[in-house]
């Protein structure tokens, strides 16, 4: 028996022993014809750094020292059990994943790991979760499924940066003022819900105006196109960021809103909740449910 299917088959056997929510699989190794109890299978993509790069690449004479190949195997089995939180928090916030068990099975050209995750424990999802508290969990959803998409996809080939105010949107409001006509102003309420899917595609395309959305913490958009009148001094965030992010940071400080920022380099997305970064995650490859 190939070494491929053995790690399946043995990843199969501990989600049905530990009852897992899912099983996470990052790499090329297939479940076809495994029997997995019922539990879920998807896949998302990675680009880890290999242990065989490393081995190429360190030493001299031609030799690797063992204690730098056990340094490298930790900071690859670091690595892989970080992309997992990642990749359980997304389908977490997708609506894919409940509370549970998460088996993540990871390979690189020179390793596989088996990672046993409990969503419960992870850290993306706890955050989340406040983030929660002051808006319903299904808008905070949309938003991040869209937001997800644009970080994915972009526009019409190009990437694309955005912004999402959600909550304390009459605080909001008020501190902020219209840089262009506001597509919003005037339209049905049936035509500004971002829990309405329909609306997805018209609000990905608003997305490329300069400025951010104005969402109530019920799903309504109040605005897009709109600039923050906040003063961004004091403001901490990770050197490097523009004024989308600052100005994001500032208004909740200044709010009890919860801002959702999309970088236009990278396709990184940052939660802000009282002017902290309590969240920073790279959008992945959408997760494809196949068994």
């Amino acid at each position: 028996m190939d070494k491929a299917r053995i790690i399946a088959e043995t990843a199969a056997r501990i989600s049905m022993e530990l009852n897992a929510a899912a099983i996470i699989v990052s790499g090329e190794l297939s479940f076809e014809g495994i029997e997995t109890g019922g539990v879920p299978v998807y896949n998302i993509s990675m680009r880890p750094k290999s242990i065989i790069d490393h081995l190429f690449s360190t030493g001299k004479d031609g030799k690797t020292p063992l204690k730098d190949l056990s340094d490298q195997i930790s900071r690859e089995a670091s690595g892989n059990a970080d992309h997992l939180q990642q990749a359980a928090a997304m389908e977490y916030v997708l609506g894919e994943l409940k509370n549970g068990i998460v088996i993540g099975v990871v390979e690189t050209r020179g390793s596989s790991s088996i990672i046993v995750h409990n969503i419960e424990e992870n850290s993306l999802v706890k955050a989340m979760k406040e983030c929660q508290e002051r808006i319903k969990p299904e808008v905070m959803s949309a938003v991040m499924k869209i937001s997800f998409d644009i970080a994915l996809a972009g526009r019409e080939g190009k990437k694309i940066g955005a912004a999402f105010i959600v909550g304390d949107s009459e605080e909001v409001m008020k501190r902020s003022h219209q840089i262009i006509l506001n597509p919003y102003e005037g339209h049905e309420e049936i035509h500004r819900n971002i829990l309405d899917k329909k609306n997805w595609e018209s609000i990905k395309e608003f997305a490329q105006l300069d400025g951010v959305f104005v969402i109530d913490e019920t799903g309504y958009i109040h605005a897009a196109g709109r600039y923050l009148d906040v003063d961004g001094k004091n403001v901490d965030i990770e050197k490097g960021l523009g004024g989308r992010h600052v100005s994001a940071a500032a208004i909740s400080r200044d709010t009890v809103a919860i801002a959702i920022t999309i970088s236009e380099s990278g396709g990184v997305l940052r939660i802000y909740k009282d002017a902290k970064e309590t969240i920073c995650m790279e959008a992945l490859k959408a997760a494809i449910r196949y068994i």
